[in-house]
């Protein structure tokens, strides 16, 4: 990474200011502007009788579930990794698992057979239901499109790696590309995971993929890396 080494971090609030702080921490230059908000979406609850457990793939579904949660906080916890896992426990969740791998490994974990009730965004990775398992699902969140501001709208002549935490971030910010025209061989990525960095298309200067889905990982690896 050149220009001294500055990463652009997209991802929404809480987590980006979570990332600068870390990224600081770790002696790196970050710069932070998300490209899209969270918010709460209007849902129903079903009958929790039904439902053996929770399958959740983000934290963001607890963070904006609302009242309704607390019909549910009796059912064990799914996880997805280990931040949508602490985000369960502090709303008064027992974890029965998290995973580190997405969120159709912990479903493939599961012990059968089993009925479970899957919270997540209005943009989600479709699962397959492995046999003896039904999964019904509800839309607690949506991501809405933030632009970027002006500084950064010259992304392609600005010398920065930018950081990419989910396959929402990376489609937002691949559209971004081509609405401002970007030339994408002037720009680096650092993905969380193959499927993000799946989702930001071909033609960039880089894709690095972190080791692991976490944060901590994915910084390590700009530092090794891209400096």
């Amino acid at each position: 990474m050149s220009a001294g080494g500055t990463i652009l971090a997209v991802r929404p609030e809480p987590g980006l200011s979570v990332t600068l702080a870390l990224a600081k921490g770790m002696g790196l230059n970050a710069l932070g502007h998300p490209l899209f908000e969270i918010r709460p979406r209007e849902w129903t609850v079903p009958d929790a009788g039904g439902f053996d457990g929770l399958l959740i793939g983000s934290a963001n579904a607890l963070r904006h579930g609302g009242d309704a949660l607390g019909n549910l906080v009796h059912l064990p916890v799914y996880a997805v990794g280990r931040a949508t896992a602490e985000a369960a426990r502090a709303a008064g969740f027992t974890v029965a698992a998290s995973g580190t791998g997405g969120l159709q490994a912990v479903l493939d974990g599961i012990e059968g057979p089993a009925r479970l009730l899957r919270l997540a965004g209005a943009e989600h990775v479709p699962l397959v239901s492995p046999a003896g398992m039904t999964i019904e699902e509800r839309i607690t969140y949506q991501a809405v499109p933030l632009e970027l501001p002006e500084p950064l709208r010259a992304l392609d002549t600005l010398a920065l790696t930018v950081l990419l935490h989910s396959a929402a971030a990376a489609t937002r910010f691949a559209g971004e590309s081509a609405r401002l025209a970007w030339r994408r061989n002037a720009i680096a990525l650092a993905c969380i995971g193959p499927r993000v960095a799946a989702a930001a298309g071909d033609g960039w200067r880089a894709v690095h993929v972190a080791p692991r889905p976490d944060d901590r990982a994915l910084l390590e690896m700009v530092r090794a890396q891209c400096i």
